[in-house]
């Protein structure tokens, strides 16, 4: 299986992940509608079967749904599990006892004593700051809380100061976790990808398949004839007739590859973000979505490949 290091020297996990976004949460992804705990329970299992053990958290996804369906399901298998889940800066939260609060609650919910790694979910320090937000975070890496600490959604620069304070300490920021696929480029040409190069800060690609854009599900034509849209989807312009007409040459060529390869369009646009030196961090809401992701590892697109499709989607960056 293949393995990527978080930063320069944290854990091994495998080059893709899991999110769990759509676990347990009802408000954006219509949990317990669809789908429910025995569903992702199976997609849990699925991706553990096929060799990958990193799972994406957070304390909001689901109101803290989503870290107790992963307490319970880790429980239930022998097998080893990497979680990742993050803090979410609220106003109130002004001091360091309140991310240790928030940690130790997340711990209870997952029911484990260390994570992987802990995320800051968004750049946002209020009356807390930046310098003493890390210092927190760093005081649980030395009480072995947490293996490495990370941020996401933060820009180059606030990366980059992040990294200073953590570095103060001995200990270096090891991930930013931004929005990045095929169509979601912008890492590239506003200074993130080639800052998390230079400082070794490992990305971790959410909504790698843009929320499902890349898969070939969505198509102007079932636009047009009135296909139902479920959760954050409906208020995705993207998804109108004219927004998937637009991405239609992307997924086309995407099909054309995948036959090559014998893997469907979402497998060959996640194999592409590995090929950038990402981790993919997919969703998945049963087994066969588990068993899809897990067909993005195992093989590599050409380089040529990978060329063309960084040109056919220049317009995303």
């Amino acid at each position: 299986m293949q393995t990527v290091t978080l930063g320069k020297d944290g854990p091994a996990v495998t080059a893709l992940g899991i999110g769990t976004w759509a676990w347990g949460d009802k408000l954006f992804w219509s949990y317990g509608n669809d789908y429910g705990a025995d569903q992702v329970r199976e997609a849990f299992r699925a991706t553990l079967e096929a060799g990958i053990d990193f799972f994406d958290t957070a304390e909001v996804y689901g109101l803290g749904e989503s870290e107790r369906l992963l307490g319970q399901f880790m429980r239930q298998t022998e097998k080893p599990v990497q979680i990742a889940t993050k803090f979410f800066p609220l106003p109130w939260r002004f001091n360091a006892q309140s991310v240790s609060d928030a940690l130790t609650a997340s711990l209870e919910r997952l029911q484990v004593p260390q994570v992987a790694l802990y995320q800051v979910h968004q750049p946002f320090d209020f009356l807390l700051g930046k310098r003493a937000l890390m210092n927190a975070l760093a005081d649980e890496v030395q009480q072995g809380r947490i293996a490495t600490v990370g941020v996401s959604n933060y820009s180059a620069e606030q990366m980059r100061e992040s990294h200073k304070f953590l570095a103060a300490r001995g200990i270096p920021l090891a991930v930013n976790q931004v929005r990045y696929s095929l169509l979601t480029r912008q890492i590239e040409s506003n200074g993130i990808l080639d800052t998390a190069r230079e400082l070794g800060i490992t990305i971790l690609a959410y909504s790698p398949l843009a929320q499902g854009l890349l898969t070939g599900k969505y198509t102007a034509e079932s636009a047009r004839s009135g296909q139902s849209l479920q959760g954050a989807r409906r208020l995705d312009p993207r998804f109108n007739e004219s927004g998937l007409g637009k991405i239609a040459p992307v997924v086309r060529l995407l099909q054309d590859m995948g036959a090559v390869h014998q893997r469907t369009p979402a497998q060959v646009a996640l194999n592409w973000l590995i090929a950038q030196g990402v981790i993919p961090i997919p969703g998945a809401k049963n087994a066969d979505q588990a068993h899809q992701n897990a067909g993005a590892l195992g093989w590599s697109l050409t380089e040529h490949e990978i060329a063309t499709l960084d040109r056919a989607t220049q317009a995303w960056k």
